[in-house]
């Protein structure tokens, strides 16, 4: 049976942590817009802020749905499954909300991921979740699968980027700027850095 939770404290916290991916989905208010499901990774990339806020890193690829749907209605919900040990799946409901580079909130919320090297992976934005309903549920169906580790595809990729060639690479793709359904996506070319978080990325 399932359990609602007030907050994500305690045992539950340390299951999020502990995984090594999760997923988002999102969608735009249209009845016919398009639904999206997206895996996330990259250890390092995701933080518990509190009890009822949580947030990851936005890195940079191929479309920018999540980006779009949140700016239109903030509407999302985030899942981790237990791939080992006993079986669980924990989901997030809440409401999100990109936060760009030139935000004055950037360094104070960068600070929370230190053990990742952003500008290897092309960072675009930051995406803050306030969770309104925190469920797990059983997870019997969830296979089990082993663990071997990051990828380094993605750092290896964009790691040669600046931020000029990075709005260029971003320009030519056909859903960063704009959704699938039209959407405001990611703005272009990327804002600039407030000054502070210019010296926060050069301390880490």
């Amino acid at each position: 049976m399932g359990k609602t939770y007030e907050g994500i404290s305690g045992r539950l916290r340390e299951f999020i942590e502990a995984q090594p991916m999760f997923f988002t989905a999102t969608s735009p208010l249209s009845g016919d817009g398009t639904i999206n499901l997206s895996p996330k990774g990259l250890t390092g990339s995701f933080a518990v802020l509190d009890e009822n806020t949580v947030a990851y890193l936005d890195f940079a690829g191929s479309n920018a749905e999540t980006v779009a749907h949140l700016r239109e209605n903030g509407r999302i919900t985030l899942m981790w499954c237990a791939f080992q040990g006993p079986p669980n799946i924990v989901r997030v409901h809440g409401r999100g909300e990109p936060v760009f580079r030139d935000d004055p909130r950037w360094a104070s919320l960068l600070a929370h991921f230190p053990t990742i090297d952003t500008a290897a992976h092309g960072l675009r934005a930051i995406i803050v979740v306030r969770a309104e309903l925190v469920r797990d549920t059983c997870g019997y169906a969830v296979p089990f699968m082993a663990y071997e580790g990051d990828r380094d595809l993605h750092g290896k990729r964009f790691a040669r980027e600046d931020d000029e060639s990075l709005s260029a690479y971003f320009e030519k793709k056909d859903h960063v700027a704009t959704s699938i359904d039209g959407l405001p996506g990611l703005p272009l070319p990327l804002p600039p850095m407030a000054p502070a978080a210019l010296d926060a990325e050069a301390g880490r």
